[in-house]
């Protein structure tokens, strides 16, 4: 298999409007597909090591499940994006079914909020061509990536090899809060860490990194 770790960059030009590098030349970590009761803790705990701050895109039926995972994010300093209700494929999706996941995620979010979620990452990485304008119709902004470290096959060496080749100043890294990454999770954000400070990059907040 041919491993892609950033998206070429055609997609990120004529899709300009999206984020697919952070805006401040900070590095951002991003977290599909949680809250897990198994992987979450032990992800905020690795953040609050080295006091980082993180985007997690949770999928609307896991906040549903676990919602005290989803207060002890937001309490922990984090932000939680939408990642649709039940992670299906947009491009599968007739228009009237997106919006519904959009929604049902927003609800969700808003009754264990109180507010509505500012940033979206579409599941799987698909999206529409008329996703800007349905997301500007909820106020949400589509957050892609620069860096996929491929964490969810729970090989740690491949995450290395993404990471040495493929970081930049202004990476936006997706990792994975769930099951299939929680082997290496840890020794994954130990390697991202030291990285970035041997290159001397620095860490971003969600809300510096996607202005």
């Amino acid at each position: 298999m041919k491993y892609k770790y950033d998206p070429p960059a055609l997609l990120k030009k004529v899709f300009s409007q999206f984020h697919w590098n952070t805006s401040n030349s900070k590095v951002l970590l991003t977290f599909d597909d949680g809250p897990d009761p198994d992987s979450t803790p032990v992800i905020l705990e690795q953040l609050n090591k080295y006091s980082l701050k993180a985007l997690f895109f949770c999928v609307g039926e896991n906040l549903q499940r676990y919602p005290d995972l989803a207060q002890q994010i937001i309490e922990s300093g984090h932000v939680i994006g939408s990642h649709t209700f039940s992670h299906k494929n947009i491009r599968k999706l007739l228009l009237h079914e997106v919006k519904n996941e959009l929604e049902e995620f927003n609800k969700v979010y808003n009754d264990l909020i109180g507010t509505f979620p500012k940033y979206f990452r579409p599941p799987y990485g698909r999206f529409t061509i008329n996703l800007r304008s349905l997301l500007k119709s909820y106020g949400m902004q589509n957050v892609m990536w620069s860096l996929l470290t491929y964490d969810y096959k729970n090989e740690l060496n491949i995450l290395k090899f993404a990471v040495t080749n493929y970081l930049s100043p202004d990476s936006i890294i997706v990792l994975h809060d769930s099951k299939k990454s929680l082997e290496t999770i840890t020794d994954a954000l130990d390697f991202i860490y030291r990285e970035v400070v041997e290159r001397k990059y620095e860490f971003g907040d969600p809300a510096e990194c996607l202005r």
